[in-house]
């Protein structure tokens, strides 16, 4: 009895410190993800504008990506949860993303740059599920919270460095294009770390995670409460291209400083999501309750402020 209880605790063991590295290593896969798409958003605003575009169109260009970002979620995930090719679909999103970042610096209109913009947003839509999928098994075994916290830690902290990096090409070259053309480098990163990760981990799913068959009848009412609250805090959601371009047109931030504004930005999200995420851990679901409330408060300070 003895033994078997200490070959169970080395199993567990063993199982946390794999899943932990996968983790880890899914988390510089999105670090560099980050950096390259997040460098990027840091001034699509701006660039879009001086392409051309109104704020009209800046904004339903934002508002479209997003819907495509999140309405082909459920499709991609249907289409995971049916072929099983979680890995699959995972690279062929990444893929699709990181091919259209470096060639907003090719764009010569704001409608071209509109469409690989959109196109990243398809990449983000087919690849989020499975990705989720793969990360879940991990993070079952380390804790949910912890799990996703520290892969959202990771990931935030490509979205601090990606914008600092543009703020800086852009402080030394004044022109949006290069900043873009050396995104490349952390675009090519990911897809290699993805590919190192897949090697490495074929089957994610051998932590022995369980995983529950649910059909849309069979989910509890409070699953719907928290799609009708998800839904109205969208609702209210505004994409940062917007909040650039309107940085820029009422000159209440110049033009060089709105990277580094989102890279701030982006360091409190990394490392809100290292303590939240434990907390949520221990409190719940009724954590989201003052976070919603405090961060609802970002309309009005960003446009009428």
């Amino acid at each position: 009895m003895a033994t078997g209880s200490v070959e169970d605790a080395e199993d567990r063991s063993r199982s946390r410190s794999v899943a932990f590295r996968f983790v880890l290593l899914f988390g510089a896969v999105s670090f560099f993800a980050d950096f390259a798409y997040e460098g990027a958003r840091s001034i699509v605003g701006p660039y879009l504008a001086v392409l051309g575009a109104s704020a009209t169109a800046v904004g339903m260009v934002a508002g479209f990506g997003e819907l495509i970002g999140y309405a082909l979620r459920l499709l991609s995930g249907r289409i995971s949860d049916r072929t099983r090719r979680f890995w699959l679909l995972t690279l062929f999103g990444y893929g699709i993303s990181m091919a259209a970042v470096p060639l907003l610096a090719l764009a010569s209109n704001w409608p071209f740059a509109a469409g690989l913009l959109l196109l990243e947003r398809l990449g983000k839509a087919i690849r989020n599920p499975p990705r989720d999928v793969l990360l879940s098994h991990a993070a079952k075994e380390i804790g949910y919270g912890w799990g996703f916290g520290l892969h959202q830690a990771l990931d935030q902290c490509g979205a601090l460095i990606g914008p600092l990096l543009v703020a800086g090409v852009l402080a030394v070259q004044k022109e949006y294009p290069p900043a873009f053309a050396l995104l490349l480098l952390p675009a090519l990163m990911t897809l290699g770390l993805l590919l190192v990760a897949r090697l490495l981990y074929p089957q994610p799913e051998a932590a022995k995670v369980t995983l529950l068959d649910l059909k849309a009848k069979e989910l509890p009412g409070v699953f719907w409460i928290y799609l009708v609250a998800a839904a109205l805090v969208a609702a209210g959601f505004a994409d940062f291209a917007l909040m650039s371009y309107h940085f820029v047109k009422a000159k209440t931030v110049p033009a060089p400083w709105v990277p580094l504004v989102y890279a701030a930005a982006m360091g409190v999200s990394g490392a809100a999501s290292l303590v939240f995420g434990w907390l949520f851990d221990r409190v719940g679901l009724v954590l989201l309750i003052p976070l919603t409330v405090v961060s609802s408060l970002f309309a009005p300070l960003v446009f009428l402020g």
